[in-house]
């Protein structure tokens, strides 16, 4: 429809009503961000409490357009903005009871994800992780940054981050407490010894070891694990490289996936797809096209028939 155009850069702020969405797209004008003269395309998709004043629309070029109904979000209304408005930039306040999946793929051609940001109130996110999970942690799928606000010390904030990553491992995620002040620095009580000769990953510790792998993969590396894991010979992989992971669910019983790392083993070829086995392995580290940063890999030091675990599925939580 449009042939070939410039890449219109699109921010994507979601959360669910009263979570802070609008409160950091202020805090984010404050800083003057949308103070350089160019035109942004603000689509609303829920009137909150707080909202933007004529003059903060004004002073930072800001043209509007609500959408008040989920099935408004089409390829042919986002397109009909871009023609009236001519913005620079898109910024779209998203409703985070919707499906950011399908708006994601009704975005012209030339509209780029730039950035993506999902506002959570944690005094509240217990129980939506409980009742409405799915619709809870989708909104962190295309999140680079996700901040959980009026945070208090007593709450578990290493499961929500934990949870938070399950979803979205490249995301970065910051919690801000009720005083105001930001902390970046939420760790993992972990199951297991770290600093053991042998880091003996337990069938049930599996989910957590494989994100805090991710997180904190300078802690790991050089040193020694142990666990067992299911075989995946990648179809396009080296005959010395196999993956031992498990089936993880991130979300729901719809989201069950392998996770696992790379592994060389100079007999992996022998090794029958989705056996068991009990791995003994070396952390290193090599960049991963599918995450665009460093990633853990293994060196397999023995690798052994073993009985399945109990649970098929490990879980996040």
């Amino acid at each position: 429809m449009f042939g070939k155009r410039k890449e219109l850069p699109v921010y994507v702020f979601t959360g669910f009503l009263e979570s802070g969405k609008t409160s950091f797209i202020k805090e984010t004008m404050k800083d003057g961000q949308f103070k350089d003269g160019l035109t942004t395309a603000y689509i609303i998709c829920e009137e909150g409490v707080e909202e933007l004043t004529e003059k903060e629309l004004s002073d930072n070029k800001l043209v509007t357009r609500i959408f008040g109904d989920e099935e408004e979000i089409t390829y042919d209304n986002l397109a009909k903005i871009d023609t009236e408005v001519k913005p620079d930039r898109v910024l779209i306040e998203f409703n985070g009871t919707w499906d950011i999946n399908k708006a994601i793929e009704a975005l012209p051609e030339h509209w780029m994800l730039a950035e993506g940001i999902a506002t959570v109130d944690a005094s509240t996110y217990e129980g939506y992780l409980a009742n409405m999970k799915q619709m809870m942690t989708r909104q962190f799928t295309y999140a680079d940054l996700i901040v959980f606000n009026r945070c208090r010390e007593e709450q578990n904030l290493a499961s929500y981050k934990r949870t938070a990553k399950a979803v979205n491992k490249r995301a970065q995620v910051i919690f801000e407490m009720t005083d105001g002040t930001i902390r970046n620095d939420i760790m993992q009580e972990l199951p297991y010894d770290i600093n053991a000769p042998v880091i003996r990953i337990g069938d049930d510790d599996f989910g957590l070891w494989y994100l805090d792998a991710f997180e904190n993969l300078d802690t790991y590396l050089g040193k020694t694990v142990r666990f067992t894991g299911e075989v995946y010979k990648p179809k396009r992989g080296r005959g010395d490289v196999f993956v031992p992971g498990r089936l993880a669910m991130t979300c729901c019983a719809a989201d069950i996936q392998f996770v696992g790392f790379p592994c060389k083993w100079e007999d992996a070829r022998k090794l029958k797809e989705k056996s068991f086995v009990d791995v003994t392995a070396k952390v290193g580290k090599a960049m991963s096209k599918e995450y665009g940063r460093e990633a853990p890999v293994l060196y397999a030091e023995s690798v052994k028939a073993a009985a399945p675990p109990t649970e098929e599925v490990v879980y996040f939580q």
